[in-house]
């Protein structure tokens, strides 16, 4: 296998694992509807907590946020050895991004997919575990303070490359975080819209 073959393939395997589509999979075994036309309207963990249930819905967030680990450990190290020359922190910020890419843009639902933040902390997990540690600490603080999921998620992809900066990780993996930071934040456009106009719903996770 020559390098263009290699590299052509795994980030196309990395697309496609990113773009199973969990929520909407989950929703239709558990109550038998789509996903799409039911709370938000996003193909995400949380509106599948809103609309199927916790239970359910922590379980689709499991598993987005294993496709992002599984691109970035097993399917890079399999195909790495074919991609000589390549830095291996480039080569995994490039997988990141084609299964985050595949999370938002799924080919399974003409190209509608989630917002890409579950995906992205299992990419962050492999390759910046402490930048996704702090900026975890910013998403539980917002998260306490407004219960509002869509605000903490983009204070999470807003904070995650300067914590990445701060700490000294390398260049693509900063690079990385920035664009994830641009990708996810453009997909939220429609929460940023319902907070300016006070009408973003909240989520109770520990309500009755």
């Amino acid at each position: 296998m020559n390098i263009f073959t290699a590299l052509s393939v795994s980030l196309l395997a990395a697309y496609l694992i990113g773009s199973f589509p969990t929520s909407y999979i989950f929703a239709r075994l558990f109550k038998g509807i789509d996903i799409r036309q039911h709370g938000s309207g996003n193909v995400g963990a949380t509106n599948v907590v809103r609309t199927v249930g916790k239970v359910p819905g922590f379980i689709v967030l499991m598993i987005d946020i294993a496709k992002g680990v599984i691109a970035v450990t097993i399917v890079a190290r399999y195909f790495y050895p074919f991609i000589a020359g390549m830095d291996f922190a480039a080569y995994r910020a490039m997988m990141g991004i084609a299964v985050i890419c595949g999370h938002v843009w799924t080919v399974f639902l003409k190209f509608k997919g989630g917002k890409g933040i579950a995906t992205t902390l299992g990419v962050i997990f492999v390759i910046s575990p402490l930048a996704l540690a702090a900026s975890c600490v910013v998403w539980l603080a917002c998260f306490i303070i407004t219960s509002y999921v869509s605000l903490s998620s983009i204070l999470l992809v807003v904070s995650c490359p300067i914590f990445a900066a701060i700490l000294g990780e390398p260049i693509p993996v900063v690079l990385f975080t920035i664009i994830v930071c641009f990708i996810t934040t453009y997909r939220h456009k429609p929460n940023i819209i319902r907070l300016l106009d006070g009408t973003e719903s909240k989520l109770k996770l520990f309500s009755k």
